[in-house]
């Protein structure tokens, strides 16, 4: 399966590519930034992001869009630019026909480091870890973006047949 990972934010938006399956070495395809000038108008900030991610799709061809789902936090200047490069990143892979999923920011910390409280630096260096690299990737942003798709290789599988055993309750609910 091979992951695009988007960390959604309008200066910082960060990308990375991750190849593999659950229980096997995985691989990084690529990794980035797709950067926009703070002092930008905002039309013009999501439109350079949308063609960066663009340019992600078309480089690297991913079967998922892996993005952050947007939390509630106290600054809502942050969570509203964060939601905005997020629908930006949803637009582009819907565009295509590549399914999205969503992982909260605890739920990808959980399944790369082994805690949903972990900081920056210890998802920075699992990441490194995982994917064998020299060095944790910077900024944090694209580290990010490589734990999204790592989250999303390993717990796919088990969504996946949650989801096939839901429908299968609910196909044998309904009268006849």
């Amino acid at each position: 399966m091979r992951v695009l990972g988007v960390d959604p934010g309008l200066t910082r938006c960060g990308v990375g590519v991750v190849e593999g399956v659950a229980g096997r070495p995985l691989t990084m395809l690529g990794v980035g930034v797709v950067r926009t000038p703070a002092d930008a108008e905002l039309g013009h900030r999501l439109v350079a992001i949308e063609q960066g991610i663009e340019e992600w799709l078309d480089r690297h061809r991913p079967e998922v869009v892996a993005v952050e789902r947007v939390f509630s936090q106290h600054n809502v200047s942050t969570v509203m630019g964060t939601a905005q490069a997020s629908a930006v990143a949803m637009l582009c892979a819907a565009r295509r026909g590549i399914p999205v999923a969503l992982h909260t920011p605890s739920e990808v910390k959980a399944a790369v480091t082994g805690t949903g409280r972990a900081d920056k630096a210890q998802v920075g260096a699992m990441v490194t870890r995982l994917l064998r690299l020299s060095a944790p990737p910077k900024p944090a942003d694209a580290a990010d973006a490589l734990a999204l798709a790592i989250c999303h290789i390993w717990r796919a599988p088990a969504q996946n047949r949650l989801q096939q055993a839901v429908a299968q309750h609910a196909s044998k609910g309904r009268p006849s």
